[in-house]
């Protein structure tokens, strides 16, 4: 699932060190992204709201390990996750008052944050798998 960082084969460039900081990071950021994605599939499932305390956790994390990520390609994924969440929120928020105003639209409004919400973790979690940053802006 994941990349395995500790073979100095693979990056020959690197020390000791450094590798186990980015297998660290790849742990880390694993953790994460299913806290993540339960949260995004628990949005889209009736019923299903142990999603806000599960988000804070993974939020936390990236907060308090994302300056250890500094000068890596993991930080471009704890921006990606940081970003994701806050705008999220924001987005939740503003469209809160549809669901005392309209119960339907308010429906729709969520699903749809909900499903973009999947989308960003997804892709976030593949690219992270495969070594890559995220090179796309928020």
């Amino acid at each position: 699932m994941t990349q395995d960082f500790t073979k100095p084969a693979n990056h020959p460039e690197l020390d000791r060190a450094a590798l186990q900081k980015l297998q660290s990071l790849n742990t880390v950021g694993t953790i994460s992204y299913i806290l993540h994605l339960i949260v995004a599939v628990g949005a889209l499932i009736p019923g299903a709201q142990f999603g806000p305390l599960l988000l804070i956790v993974a939020l936390v994390i990236d907060l308090v390990k994302q300056s250890d990520a500094a000068g890596t390609w993991h930080a471009s994924h704890f921006r990606w996750r940081i970003r994701t969440v806050i705008i999220a929120a924001v987005l939740y928020a503003v469209t809160a008052p549809l669901w005392l105003l309209f119960l339907i639209p308010g429906w729709i409004a969520w699903l749809i944050i909900s499903i973009w919400f999947l989308y960003r973790i997804v892709s976030g979690m593949v690219r992270m798998n495969k070594g890559l940053p995220m090179e796309t802006p928020a």
